[in-house]
C-alpha cells in the first residue's frame, strides 16, 4: 500500500516541486495540500503561479488547499509530511507533527543542527536515519523528523563524498554562485539582481559550513557527531541564473591521486549506504562528469539525471592545497531541496523506519 503524503507550503517553488515529484509516485499518495490561510478552501490552479517545467497535473489541479492543522491532518490519515514551509513558521507545526505520529521530512532550516535531528543527503549519509530511535526515546515522539540540507549543502557534500572516501579531505574552499530561485519567488526584486551579482547571502555561509560538518559526521551511540578532521571556508553570491547552483570547489586531499583516479572515483560512485535500495527518486549516476572546458552550466546541465544529480566538471589539479579543484553545478530546487526529500522518505519506506 503507498503511503498517504502531504505538502506543507504547497504553493512555493520547493512546495511545487514536491507537489510534481510527488504527483504519480508509486510509493506515495499525495492526498492534502497545505497553503496561507488566505488561500485555504481554494482550488490549487487558481492559487499557484506554476513555475515547473511540466504542467500541473489535471487531477491536482482542482485539489482544495487544507489549513496548516496538525490535527485535521492526522485525522485525515497523512503518514509523510514534506514541509517547504518558511522557517519562522515550520518549527512549531513540525513538531506538532511528529509528537503526533507523522514523519516529517522538512526543508526548512530550524533544528537542522540539533545532534538527534538527521541532517541527510541521502547518498553522503543516510545511516544518519539510525538516530531516529534515539530521537524518539529522548522526545517522546511517535513520529520523526528528518531535516533536507541547505541546497548548496547538499550539492557541495555529494561532490565531495568520493573524495572522502577514496583519497580523504582536509581542506575545502567554497564559491557558489547561487540562482535567484534560491530566495524564493518574491525573495529578490528584479531591479537588484539584473545586469549585477550580489556577493552577499545572510546565513548562507555559516549554513553550508556547519551543515556539511554535520553530514560528514558520523552516527554515535546517542547523537550525530559532528566531522572535525575537515576544514571548510566558503563565499557565496547570487548570479542572475534562474535555477541550478553552481560552485568552485577547491580541495586539500590527504593522500596524492592522480586525476585519472580522482575523476574514476567520481563517476564510479554511486549511493553509498543506499547502493542496494532501488529507489524512484534516485538518479542513476549521482555525479556526471563532464569534460568539455566550458561546462557545468546551468541551462544546459541543471536537468541531468532529472535534476537529481550534480554535474561536475574542469577537475585538475591544485598546486596550493596539494588537492583537487573543480566545479560542480546542482539543481538547487530538486537536488538541493524537494527531490533530497522524496529520496530521504523513500530510503525510510525502503528500510521499514516508517
Amino acid at each position: 500500500m503507498r503511503k498517504r503524503v502531504a505538502v506543507l507550503g504547497a504553493t512555493g517553488l520547493v512546495g511545487q516541486r514536491f507537489v510534481a515529484l510527488l504527483a504519480n509516485h508509486p510509493w506515495f499518495e499525495l492526498i492534502a495540500l497545505t497553503a496561507s490561510e488566505g488561500s485555504v478552501g481554494k482550488r490549487y490552479v487558481d492559487v499557484v503561479r506554476w513555475f515547473v517545467e511540466k504542467p500541473i497535473l489535471e487531477e491536482l489541479r482542482d485539489v482544495t488547499l487544507a489549513a496548516l492543522n496538525a490535527d485535521a491532518l492526522v485525522k485525515d490519515g497523512v503518514e509523510i509530511a514534506f514541509s517547504a514551509l518558511p522557517t519562522e513558521v515550520a518549527r512549531g507545526v513540525e513538531v506538532e507533527l511528529a509528537k503526533k505520529g507523522v514523519v516529517v521530512v522538512s526543508n526548512a532550516s530550524s533544528m537542522r543542527l540539533e545532534p538527534d535531528i538527521p541532517l541527510v543527503n541521502p547518498e553522503v549519509n543516510a545511516d544518519h536515519l539510525g538516530v531516529i530511535e534515539q530521537q524518539r526515546r529522548i522526545r517522546g515522539w511517535d513520529g520523526a523528523l528528518i531535516k533536507i540540507p541547505n541546497c548548496t549543502t547538499a550539492i557541495l557534500t555529494l561532490s565531495l563524498k568520493p573524495l572522502i572516501d577514496e583519497f580523504g579531505v582536509n581542506v575545502v574552499i567554497a564559491s557558489s554562485m547561487q540562482a535567484v530561485s534560491g530566495a524564493g519567488l518574491s525573495g529578490l526584486p528584479s531591479m537588484l539582481i539584473i545586469d549585477n551579482l550580489i556577493p552577499y547571502i545572510e546565513g548562507e555561509e555559516e549554513k553550508i559550513e556547519s551543515e556539511s560538518r554535520k553530514i560528514l559526521g558520523s552516527l554515535g551511540h546517542r547523537s550525530i557527531e559532528l566531522n572535525d578532521h575537515i576544514s571548510i571556508s566558503t563565499s557565496c553570491h547570487r548570479v542572475m541564473v534562474l535555477e541550478g547552483h553552481t560552485i568552485a570547489v577547491f580541495t586539500g586531499l590527504r593522500r596524492d591521486a592522480s586525476l585519472e583516479e580522482v575523476l574514476r572515483a567520481m563517476s564510479e560512485f554511486r549511493t553509498n549506504k543506499i547502493k542496494d535500495l532501488k529507489l524512484p527518486t534516485a538518479p542513476e549516476r549521482p555525479i556526471v562528469i563532464r569534460n568539455e572546458p566550458d561546462r557545468p552550466q546551468p541551462r544546459l546541465d541543471r536537468l541531468e539525471g532529472g535534476g537529481m544529480s550534480v554535474v561536475v566538471g574542469r577537475v585538475r589539479g591544485d598546486a596550493a592545497l596539494r588537492g583537487v579543484k573543480y566545479e560542480v553545478l546542482g539543481h538547487n530546487t530538486v537536488r538541493g531541496a524537494a527531490g533530497t526529500g522524496v529520496l530521504i522518505a523513500e530510503v525510510l519506506k525502503e528500510r521499514n523506519l516508517i
